[in-house]
């Protein structure tokens, strides 16, 4: 059996296949697990990444399903590795990106690391360290306003330097609009300065190429998907991988589909309201849930009780977000919506229902949870950094896994289209 090259560890569900993305793309057959496997499992593929749900958890307990991931990625005969955080930084002055970082490099006896979450096709750029969500600055976005990770400043050295004991350096955009070799020799110069990590500029895709095949040789990469882009390529130079076409091809699912919605972000705000013009949806209300009403009941029948795909969500304003954080708190109101949405996955599973889009990463890491999927087939791109899955089962289940701040605002109509085989338009 095969043993996979690139070992991956992503934070949350959203971003893990949205990595898996990157990498089918780069012509590498990539299976998605949910947690970290027994140790006793072995999977073929070029790719493996490991998704966890360690953004926003207490920095230790991050930290030890990060190492665990690690071992058993070690143990799949993985040469290189790589940390996936969200492409805005998502994270608090205290980590995790660089808690887990730190204890990645380690382990792995490593003595450097870049981290890059710049994703160009979706609009996330690093300029001079600063990183930017289309024409504004992160702490601009409306990123300021979240929930659990409020990101108030856009340095992203000043970021990841409140977080890790490591010294956090620079690599500028000049630097890499040099070319691989360059950014090497700045690395060199990094490390003669005692830094440990560094901050890398990218505004293009080809500056993500140009940073992937400057990481050749380095032991761990940390970034978002986009910087992924690269690595594929230095195991084909390598002669170590033959370029796979179909690596993103899935058989069909039939069955029924849903849409379900947790995320507050502005992205998954507008692709419900476009939807809510001219398609059935449901409205979970947190405080109902708080109050113990049937909610997942109700959302349920409301499903059945339509010929056609139906969005049940609970995406609202920030004011209104606001309002029920504070009469629940900020983790009830937050883990009363994920529960909700999951228990109406499994409710309506059980009815036939087998296509799943899901907006939000905390979302969908509650609702593959919820429904025991533990592997994922990566297949086609339907958005930058979305691509419709398939559970690795007796019964496959088609599922659409998307963070709240990407895709276009028809969305979830594109999502559909994937996991119903039909072509995924441009």
């Amino acid at each position: 059996m095969a043993q996979a090259l690139l070992g991956c560890i992503a934070d949350d569900f959203t971003g893990a296949t949205d990595l898996a993305n990157m990498l089918v793309r780069g012509g590498m057959r990539t299976v998605l697990t949910i947690g970290v496997p027994d140790t006793d499992v072995k999977i073929e593929a070029d790719a493996l990444v490991v998704a966890l749900k360690s953004r926003t958890i207490p920095r230790k307990q991050a930290v030890r399903q990060s190492l665990d991931a690690l071992e058993w990625l070690r143990a799949q005969g993985c040469r290189q590795f790589f940390f996936k955080c969200c492409s805005t930084f998502d994270s608090t002055n205290r980590g995790n990106i660089g808690p887990v970082a730190d204890a990645l490099l380690d382990a792995l006896r490593g003595d450097f690391a870049i981290a890059c979450p710049a994703f160009p096709e979706n609009g996330r750029t690093v300029f001079r360290g600063n990183l930017f969500v289309g024409d504004v600055l992160l702490n601009e976005s409306g990123m300021e306003n979240h929930p659990l990770t409020p990101m108030s400043d856009s340095n992203l050295v000043r970021v990841l330097q409140r977080q890790t004991k490591s010294i956090v350096g620079l690599i500028r955009y000049d630097i890499i609009a040099k070319g691989a070799e360059a950014v090497r020799a700045r690395i060199e110069e990094l490390k003669e300065d005692g830094a440990r990590m560094a901050i890398a500029d990218a505004l293009s895709d080809a500056d993500l190429y140009t940073i992937g095949r400057a990481c050749r040789d380095l032991s761990l990469v940390t970034g978002g998907s986009g910087i992924a882009l690269g690595l594929p390529q230095n195991f084909h130079s390598a002669d170590l991988l033959v370029y796979a076409g179909d690596a993103a091809d899935l058989p069909r699912i039939d069955g029924g589909s849903v849409v379900l919605a947790g995320s507050a972000s502005k992205a998954t705000n507008a692709q419900v309201a476009e939807w809510r013009a001219s398609r059935p949806s449901f409205r979970i209300d947190p405080i109902a849930l708080s109050r113990g009403e049937p909610v997942v009941e109700r959302a349920v029948e409301f499903v059945r009780g339509h010929d056609e795909t139906v969005l049940i969500y609970a995406t609202t304003s920030t004011d209104e977000v606001k309002l029920a954080q504070k009469e629940l708190g900020v983790e009830k109101a937050g883990h009363l919506v994920e529960a909700a949405l999951a228990s109406i996955a499994c409710k309506l599973r059980e009815v036939g229902v087998r296509k799943f889009v899901v907006a939000g990463g905390e979302t969908s890491g509650a609702v593959v949870q919820a429904l025991d999927v533990r592997s994922l087939r990566i297949g086609p791109q339907i958005d930058p950094g979305i691509p419709a899955t398939q559970s690795i089962s007796a019964k496959p289940l088609g599922l659409a896994l998307k963070s709240g701040n990407f895709g276009t605002i028809n969305f979830f109509a594109k999502a559909l289209e994937a996991l119903n085989g039909a072509q995924v338009a441009a």
